[in-house]
């Protein structure tokens, strides 16, 4: 079938044939299947008239370049106006021969009403019925796959006419499922819609092969039963693209994929006040460091579509800031990838002299727990020696803004990383806190995101895919998730709040346990944790927690005007801090590890390793392994 099946000037032929047949009914109907003599010889001379009326019209409309086997709404329509338009044109050579002529007609004007609704009906059924035909032709001999569709608007739809014009077997939509309670009951192209209650029991029957998720912005809530109805039954779950991602526009069953993992821990999108923001960022200059990792490249397409004047994009990682650049190509014109070390002061302060940028995201920042807990000099140089330059480089050069990109494992840390990312804090309150420091200083906090290259779901679903076993640390590990583009979307609101030195606190929401994350992705790949693939605890790794926590203890938060973020109302930093800080900076190269590691313990009291070489530096009196077990007895 991939070859036209006639000629495309066959086709106005054959809609010529059908309209005049459609003529001889209306003569028929018209006279009552009694034609008087006279009406034949007063059509004989007129006919040749009606035939070109009829072949100019369909040549105008382009009839014959509309592919038959893939008619649609649009194609009837553009039949309808063209014969419309043709039968209009008819009367009104009508009226100008009984005008100017004769005082006779060409057609009498019964003869072209009845003669337009035949010619519109066999053309359009025609089309319908040869679609329907090749529809079936292509399915025969395939094993037809009964499908439902989640969501019956006009992206369900959408999805239901996709699938049978495409794909590699033949597919029946057997019903749509849809919240709307007024849609109950009702059909939709032959296809019953249920209501979503319905969904657990249609699949009980085990004949469904597939369930579509075709809602554009689906409530997370809601898709979540349904995958987990799914998931329960054993039925794949797929989901439509993003309109944008849809190729010329238009949705192919080659776009659909299986439901992941990152869908069901979302929840409902961040609706901001866009105009506000790009009031507040339109036309300036903005520095991103770190601006190739996970987070950074997410603030850089969303400062983008803010309209900022210029972005400077820094970062040591060459391949990944090349990677956006491209990835950004057609708004080159405001981008400017700039490598170079947050470390580096004199590199950086080349950045802060030659591009003069008005607001700085510092998001660079090593954040592997494990990693540093074994390399605290890293962490050092760069969670905190890099954040103290860009902070110092941001008040010598009259920066307006400044936003910290910090995380929930600065709060009573139990790692290195955590530990960095506090005095990092404290670093930028100190200069905050500074009156004669003109720059407006932020600081967000927030936990794990999905889809960074430090998630644990990219190592789920590798795991997954070689037949497990799949490692988790303990059973009872959890842990807060957010997307990125929802993180970076409060950093950006956050970054107009305030009047400086606040610590932003982001709703994460309900807290995740890993075991039940793993085992969800399992189920949701198609198999059965435990017995098609293992789950394996391998103990908590150095410096890891097992509840995450996004405030201290002491420490408790006040509103803001968005419903997710809250204000964080900490110690403030002591007046010798930032000396001590920069002390620790330049010890994070001359010393050991765990001379470091003690000094980080002095600035931050509240830091007591976990599973660590460095526990034995904490005092015996703090809150360490034993405190820590106590607290997850009472969480529980």
């Amino acid at each position: 079938m991939g070859t036209r099946t006639f000629p495309r000037w066959a086709i106005p032929l054959i809609d010529l044939g059908f309209c005049l047949v459609a003529l001889a009914a209306a003569y028929e109907l018209r006279f009552n299947f009694s034609v008087p003599r006279h009406e034949v010889s007063l059509l004989l001379p007129a006919l040749p008239v009606y035939i070109a009326v009829r072949l100019i019209s369909f040549r105008i409309a382009g009839i014959q370049r509309v592919m038959v086997r893939h008619t649609n709404t649009e194609d009837a329509r553009r039949i309808f106006l063209t014969v419309l338009a043709g039968s209009a044109f008819l009367a009104l050579l009508n009226v100008g021969r009984y005008l100017f002529l004769d005082h006779t007609y060409l057609l009498p004007f019964s003869i072209l009403i009845i003669d337009a609704m035949g010619a519109l009906i066999a053309m359009i059924a025609a089309r319908i019925a040869f679609k329907l035909l090749y529809l079936r032709s292509r399915g025969s001999g395939k094993e037809e796959q009964h499908v439902v569709i989640y969501g019956a608007g006009e992206a369900g739809l959408i999805t239901k006419r996709t699938l049978e014009r495409e794909g590699s077997a033949r597919y029946r939509v057997d019903a749509f499922v849809d919240d709307d309670p007024k849609k109950a009951g009702k059909r939709l192209e032959g296809a019953l819609v249920l209501p979503t209650t319905q969904l657990t029991e249609r699949l009980a029957r085990g004949d469904i092969a597939q369930v579509i998720i075709a809602i554009m912005s689906p409530d997370p809530e809601a898709r979540r039963q349904v995958v987990d109805a799914c998931v329960l039954a054993k039925v794949p779950v797929l989901s439509i693209p993003p309109v944008s991602d849809w190729i010329n526009g238009q949705l192919s069953s080659g776009q659909l994929r299986q439901v992941r993992i990152e869908d069901l821990l979302g929840r409902a999108e961040i609706r901001l006040d866009d105009a506000q923001l790009q009031a507040r960022f339109a036309g300036r200059r903005v520095l991103v460091t770190g601006a190739a990792g996970s987070i950074g490249g997410e603030l850089v397409r969303q400062l983008i579509a803010l309209d900022v004047g210029k972005l400077f994009l820094v970062d040591i990682a060459e391949s990944p800031l090349y990677d956006l650049e491209m990835e950004l190509a057609q708004h080159h014109e405001r981008l400017e990838p700039i490598i170079a070390d947050v470390r580096d002061r004199d590199r950086m302060e080349q950045v802060f002299a030659a591009h003069g940028p008005e607001v700085v995201f510092h998001a660079a920042a090593y954040k592997h727990v494990p990693l540093m807990e074994a390399q605290p000099r890293e962490a050092v140089r760069t969670n905190v020696g890099g954040t103290s330059t860009v902070t110092d480089l941001a008040v010598e050069h009259g920066v307006a803004e400044f936003v910290l990109i910090s995380t929930d494992k600065a709060v009573n840390p139990t790692s290195v990383m955590g530990a960095s990312k506090r005095i990092a804090e404290l670093y930028v309150a100190a200069r905050a806190a500074d009156p004669a420091v003109r720059t407006r200083f932020v600081t967000t906090r927030f936990g794990n995101v999905l889809g960074s290259s430090g998630s644990v779901i990219p190592l789920f679903r590798h795991q997954i895919a070689a037949g497990g076993p799949v490692t988790v640390t303990h059973p009872e590990v959890t842990r807060f998730f957010m997307t990125i583009p929802e993180a970076c979307r409060l950093v950006i609101e956050a970054a107009t709040m305030g009047q400086g030195g606040e610590i932003y606190v982001f709703d994460m929401g309900h807290p995740v346990r890993i075991a039940d994350l793993a085992e969800r992705m399992i189920r949701l790949s198609g198999r059965e944790p435990h017995r098609e693939i293992v789950i394996a605890y391998t103990g908590l790794r150095p410096g890891e927690k097992l509840y995450e926590e996004l405030l201290a203890a002491q420490e408790n938060t006040r509103p803001t005007h968005h419903p997710r973020i809250l204000i964080g109302q900490v110690r403030a930093p002591d007046a010798a801090a930032p000396v001590e800080i920069q002390a620790l900076v330049a010890a994070a190269t001359t010393e050991g590890p765990a001379d470091i590691v003690a000094r980080m313990k002095r600035l931050v009291p509240e830091y007591h390793s976990r599973n660590s070489v460095y526990a034995n530096l904490d005092a015996p009196s703090g809150t360490g392994e034993e405190a820590g077990g106590a607290e997850a007895e009472d969480r529980q």
